[in-house]
């Protein structure tokens, strides 16, 4: 049976996490456009614009302890190409192909490693 108080642990994990991504970017100049962007596809935890106009779709990953794998290496195939549809999906609403990059922002212990075209 799932541990209630866990899922709510890795809820707290998560939003810290993606603030923390949030600060990173906008110190480098991008523009958050959307957090947790919902679609029939799934979600995407951070949209940004970077200063070249590159739309950024961020899958941010976060881990605690000594971990069996890295947070970014929690990204797999399957949530690669959910991402795909969710940049198309994004695109098609607002009617146009924009550049985009598919980043990771892993975060192990609250230290964020940032890994740009992370998946293609």
């Amino acid at each position: 049976m799932p541990d209630p108080s866990q899922d709510v642990r890795n809820k707290i994990l998560g939003r810290k996490a993606e603030k923390l991504t949030c600060r990173y970017l906008k110190r480098r100049g991008y523009k958050i456009l959307e957090r947790n962007f919902t679609t029939p596809f799934g979600e995407a935890d951070i949209i940004a614009r970077a200063e070249d106009g590159t739309y950024c779709f961020v899958e941010v990953k976060a881990r605690t302890g000594e971990p069996m794998v890295l947070p970014s290496e929690a990204v797999t195939l399957k949530k690669q190409e959910r991402y795909r549809r969710i940049a198309a999906f994004f695109c098609t609403m607002r009617r146009t192909e924009l550049p985009v990059r598919f980043d990771v922002a892993s975060v192990l212990n609250g230290e964020l490693e940032y890994l740009e075209n992370a998946f293609y």
